[in-house]
């Protein structure tokens, strides 16, 4: 199985740049993994609703020309299905089982994801209500991953 994760922003801190890594380290030992990390768009001081969709527009239409049919796309979504860390392990097994070869993990900027990244997401998850920062939630993710794939 592959597995692509795209998120919008780079990695800034050596600490985080480095347990990235080492998950990803760990997850080729069992699977392929591709991390594509786009340019941010950067939001100005209050702005206003339309220019963050203008924003999130931007950003979904980098994300959406690394998915290619075929690809079972997850995005990390606010408004996703909650789930637990054996819940989200079937999803990731399930896809197996149906003979996915490639699993598209998508973590949007700060503003979130574009309705047509979301539109075109076979599956929306969301691991919290609260707020993480997005460089460690890259990490958290991988660890489920990881987790999951074992």
């Amino acid at each position: 199985m592959n597995i692509t994760i795209v998120c919008v922003g780079k990695l800034k801190e050596k600490y985080l740049k480095k347990s990235v890594e080492e998950y990803a380290k760990k997850i080729r030992k069992i699977s392929n993994i591709n991390i594509i990390e786009l340019e941010d768009e950067k939001t100005p001081d209050n702005a206003s609703e339309k220019e963050e969709i203008i924003i999130k527009e931007k950003e979904g239409t980098n994300i959406l020309r690394y998915i290619k049919d075929g690809m079972y796309v997850i995005a990390m979504d606010l408004n996703g299905k909650r789930v637990k860390s054996e819940e989200f392990g079937k999803v990731i097994n399930n896809t197996k089982v149906r003979g996915v070869s490639e699993i598209v993990f998508i973590i949007g900027g700060s503003l979130g994801l574009s309705k047509q990244v979301i539109n075109r997401a076979d599956y929306k998850v969301c691991f919290s209500r609260m707020t993480f920062p997005h460089q460690l939630f890259r990490v958290m993710l991988l660890e489920q991953i990881y987790r999951n794939l074992l």
